[in-house]
Parts: structure tokens; sequence; C-alpha cells
């Protein structure tokens, strides 16, 4: 059996950010590490987009970028500058093939495109990594695998899920705003739901079309098509265009306590480790962040176990969530007052974790605040009577 220092199962965005983190830090020069995945990431599978103030580490990669957002709700709609930041996007393609390059180029770094059938955490042993074509032991593994049936097993709180289907249009004609991205548009039909539609223009005749769910149940396949079909109907009325490629995705939205899933020598990260932002589903940002924080842990020799804490916006985003699964159809007035009183900027820098306890307090004075209140009291109470389900 091969032995590694480390093993790092999945060459997404976690995965591929730990290794490359890991090959250039002079600290891990003389460490051993295996990335693993079951795909060869020659495909563009997915797309990544987060908010950033200026020029970022991901620039060289960036497909598009817009400083301008549109948003609509039932009463308010605007188009918003949100300097100094800037909306970007990266194509999953572009990411891979840059940090496999960049991998490559490590000689203590080793990818091999093998499907991890199994985990066997060891303890003082070690931990075995059995795939479809060998074993393989380390001293710590990574592992980006998401379940979902993992986190639903254990509901001590709500689950949501970001659910989409996006569809890659081209028209005829130049029809599209490139400048501006449609953030959330909520002007789309509710029925009981938060529902909006999420548009990113990269030309005049070509822009992707999502529409997403924040809901505890995913729709059919068809349902999210027919929407994205009225969508267009109503805002580009008789204009022709062919579908060029489609994606659909979703996302966990809970306050699950990921480290649950741990072991003494196996740590989840990305998706699978909690790395998404509970209330939004935005996960790039936060997993270039906590990776970076990782490597630094793992230099400094800390306990795993120690790595990954809660912090006030965890509970913040748990009310919201409580929110949202109890009355999914609030979604839509909340988001429209954060926008309608609230600069941009501002709700950019809450959802980075960013603000300060006062600036917390004027944020969420901009939503009616009796459902808050509610679900405080609710959560204070399922915490002193013990309840195991908070939700």
């Amino acid at each position: 059996m091969k032995e590694y220092d480390f093993i790092i199962i999945g060459a997404g965005a976690a995965g591929l950010m730990i290794a490359d983190g890991m090959g250039k830090d002079p600290a891990f020069k003389d460490k051993s590490i295996l990335l693993l995945d079951k795909e060869d990431k020659t495909t563009n599978d997915r797309t990544w987009c987060f908010w950033e103030k200026g020029q970022g580490t991901f620039d060289t990669i960036i497909h598009k970028q817009w400083d301008d957002i549109y948003f609509a709700g039932k009463n308010h709609r605007k188009t918003y500058s949100i300097a100094p930041y800037s909306y970007k996007m990266i194509r999953g393609i572009d990411f891979y093939t840059n940090f496999l390059e960049r991998i490559a180029s490590y000689p203590n770094v080793t990818f091999r495109q093998e499907v991890v059938n199994n985990i066997l955490d060891e303890q003082n042993i070690g931990v075995k990594v059995i795939t479809d074509k060998t074993t393989y032991v380390a001293k710590q593994v990574f592992d980006s695998q998401f379940n979902f049936k993992k986190i639903a097993d254990r509901p001590k709180y709500p689950i949501l899920q970001q659910h989409f289907i996006g569809w890659f249009i081209r028209t005829k004609e130049p029809v599209f705003d490139p400048s501006k991205a449609t953030f959330m548009d909520f002007s789309v039909e509710q029925k009981g739901n938060t529902r909006f539609m999420y548009v990113l223009p990269f030309s005049k005749n070509y822009a992707l079309f999502e529409y997403t769910l924040f809901s505890a149940s995913l729709l059919p396949k068809e349902e999210y098509e027919v929407a994205i079909k009225e969508y267009m109907d109503t805002h580009f009325k008789d204009v022709e265009f062919e579908i060029v490629e489609k994606e659909r995705g979703s996302i966990p939205m809970t306050c699950f306590d990921f480290t649950e899933l741990n072991s003494g020598n196996v740590y989840h990260i990305g998706t699978a480790g909690g790395w998404s932002k509970p209330s939004t589903g935005y996960t790039f940002r936060n997993t270039a962040i906590k990776s970076e924080a990782l490597i630094q842990h793992l230099k400094e020799n800390k306990p795993l176990h120690s790595f990954q804490k809660r912090n006030r916006f965890w509970f913040y985003d748990v009310l919201l969530l409580n929110i949202l699964y109890r009355n999914n159809a609030l979604g839509r007035s909340i988001f429209e007052s954060l926008f309608a009183k609230r600069k941009p900027q501002l709700i950019f820098k809450f959802l980075d974790e960013e603000t300060r306890w006062y600036e917390d307090v004027y944020i969420m004075m901009a939503p009616n605040p009796v459902p808050f209140v509610k679900s405080l009291i609710r959560h204070v109470y399922w915490i002193l009577i013990g309840k195991k389900k908070r939700w």
C-alpha cells in the first residue's frame, strides 16, 4: 500500500485549493500529498460566482465580472452600482485547468483519477482509502464528497436547498445588457416559496438564466424549465433564441454541525464540511478563505477538531433558515426589504461576515422584525427544554 502524509478526496474548489496551497508552501515540501477524483476534470460542469473588492487571487481566470447588479421584488426594482465590489464569475473548466497545471508542477503532489469506494479511519495506524484500483494509507484525509443523506438523517436544524436549473441562451438579436447582472428577480410567481430568476449576461446576445429556489424540496425538471421559458416570453417577447448549454445544481442551506461527520484523522471540506454559507448557498469565496485558514492551522500543528468554530453569524443564519423553513413564502419580502432599505455594499459585507455588531443590528432592522423575534424566542425555548429538533 502506497503511503502519503495527506490524501485529498475530490478535485473540486476545496480540494484543488488545498492541494495547491500545500504544494506551493515550503512548510509542506517534505510532505507527500495525493489528490483523488473520479473525473479527469476536463469538462465545464459548473460555474462559481462571488463578489469581491478590487483585484483578487482568481482574476486571471475570471470569465466575466459585473460592476452593477439589478434587484427586483414585488414593489422595489433598482439597478445598483456595487463599487468597490465587483460580481465575478469563474467557469469550472478554467478553474480546473489552471489549478491542475499548477499542481502538476509540485513534486510532492500527485493527482490520480480513481473512484473512492471506502475510507477507514484506523486511528493510530492511519486512514485507509480504498479506490477502484488500489488501497492507500494516509496520516490525514480531507474529504469533499458530499452526501445529502448523511445530514438529512440527523435533522437537528432545518435543511433547505438552493436548487436551480440554468439555460445558457444565445439570441439572434442583441437584447441583453452585459454591464449588469440580475442578482435576484422576484417578479416570478412565488407559489408559496422563495423563487427568483438569476441572470448573468456575457454579451448582448449570450446570457445564463437560472431559475432558483430556496426551499426544502426539489421540483420536477420541467417546472424549472417552464419558468425560464415564461420569463423569456415576458421579458424578451418574440426574441428568437437557442439553448447552448444547461446546468443544474443543489446546494445545502443548513446550520447542521458538519464536524459530526469527521473522525480523528478524516476531516470534511467544501460543501461536505459546511463551507457553504447557510443563508445563501454561496460557497466559492468561503472555500477560498477556509482553505487558506486550514493550511495555516496545519502549519501550526493544531488539532483538526479545533479548526471550525461557530460565530454569531451562524446564529443569524439559524434564525433566517427557521423562518424560511416554517414559512417559505417570506423570502421575497425579507430580501426585498434588505435591498430597498440598505445598500448592497453593506449587505455583501454582512454576508461575508465582516460587519461589526452595530452594522448587524442595522441590517436586521430592515425586514419586518416579527418573524425574526418569533424565531429567536422559539430557538431559545428549544435550547432551554433540550429539544433535539430545533425547527
